[in-house]
């Protein structure tokens, strides 16, 4: 029996061939471990919601929630979006929720690329794998879009060809960037977004980390758009906001017509967020004073590695996100494994978060530190990290 031969193209995720790397590998009994590798916040999830989700779980566990969500939610959803963005986006028309930015990431593309047209999918490089996967299994072909320092960790828009354009279908943007914590400004997303309707394709905005900054507050790539936000969507999560990676919530918001479309597909896909899980997100998203809190300890992370990291490693602060993306010298492989075995502390080489071409990795030569740990485990984890680096 056939399967979908997008199977044979999909690669290993980034953490399986972490867990090849440090197989075999015994680091020193005496020290705790210390994952900084997996992007999963640590943090004290936000009570209120895990309140409102207890209070009404027995009640609703016997109930089929309504697809597009109730309309307390998506008031909820629009009334967060108004407060942090100055947006007034129809919360009937133009907003959906889905269970986890990764879900409906990878169910977009499923819903709105056509592969009979010989479709075309661009991505940052590196990259979240989920984009690569999503064109893949959607009959699409991924293209790989270098980015670096200068260009603020996005790809260059001056070097996408005239080809290319006319060949995309969708364009995910990741801001902030997953991992190099950069942020796309304005006149960036104004400028793709104007693509997206010259050439007809559909910007994906990845939005789950804009709460978790430095100083600026980002802008949303909705912000970027006039009118009904035509050819844009923009995906944001409960995830890293409130601490509630295990709650699978967020939601998509944009373009009605692609939202319309989306909600058919989900109506057959039949992945309806649970009451529970809508009461839980109705609470998140409507109070803002537990995200300040959780940017502040963020912030405090970076200061101290900031302090102790200096003079050792080339880790630069990033504007946003929660992830350090340093140059190391040497390969970046070695690097993670010898440190996992010297000091008990996981980091992922960068290389495997991006793909070769023509012959360059724009990852290797860094690695991504996740500082999701709590206060006095990241502190531990960055002295042994200096250490490390010392010798």
């Amino acid at each position: 029996m056939n399967a979908n031969p997008g199977f044979e193209r999909l690669q290993a995720y980034p953490f399986e061939y972490l867990a090849d790397l440090l197989a075999g590998v015994t680091p020193p009994s005496g020290l705790s471990p210390i994952p900084l590798s997996v992007g999963e916040p640590k943090h004290t999830p936000y009570a209120a919601a895990l309140e409102a989700h207890n209070a009404v779980f027995q009640t609703s566990a016997g109930k089929y929630p309504p697809i597009r969500g109730t309309d307390d939610l998506r008031n909820a959803c629009a009334g967060w979006l108004d407060r942090r963005f100055d947006l007034q986006v129809d919360p009937q028309r133009m907003l959906h929720p889905v269970n986890g930015t990764r879900e409906g990431l990878f169910a977009i593309a499923q819903a709105l690329i056509d592969p009979a047209e010989d479709a075309v999918v661009a991505m940052p490089n590196p990259f979240y794998q989920i984009y690569e996967g999503a064109a893949l299994m959607a009959g699409a072909t991924p293209v790989y879009l270098a980015t670096d320092p200068a260009h603020h960790h996005l790809p260059d828009l001056n070097q996408i060809s005239e080809d290319l354009l006319r060949s995309l279908r969708l364009f995910y943007l990741c801001s902030p960037v997953n991992p190099a914590g950069a942020v796309a400004p304005l006149a960036y997303l104004e400028r793709l977004a104007n693509l997206a309707v010259e050439y007809d394709f559909i910007v994906v905005a990845d939005e789950c980390y804009i709460d978790i900054y430095r100083d600026e507050p980002p802008v949303s790539l909705l912000n970027a758009v006039k009118g009904e936000f035509p050819n844009v969507l923009a995906f944001h999560s409960l995830s890293k906001r409130s601490n509630l990676p295990g709650l699978r919530s967020g939601f998509v918001a944009g373009d009605p017509s692609l939202i319309d479309l989306f909600a058919r597909y989900r109506t057959y896909h039949g992945c309806g967020m649970s009451l529970a899980v809508q009461a839980a997100s109705i609470a998140a998203w409507s109070d803002d004073a537990h995200v300040d809190d959780n940017r502040r300890a963020y912030n405090q992370k970076f200061a101290m590695a900031a302090e102790t990291l200096s003079g050792r490693l080339n880790a630069e602060t990033p504007p946003a996100a929660f992830y350090l993306w340093p140059e190391i010298d040497g390969d970046d492989r070695m690097f993670c494994r010898d440190l996992f075995e010297q000091t008990h502390v996981t980091a992922v080489p960068g290389r495997y978060f991006a793909r070769e071409v023509d012959g360059v990795n724009p990852g290797a030569g860094r690695i991504r530190l996740s500082l999701v740990a709590d206060i006095d485990n990241t502190r531990e984890a960055l002295e042994r990290l200096a250490a490390f680096c010392n010798r």
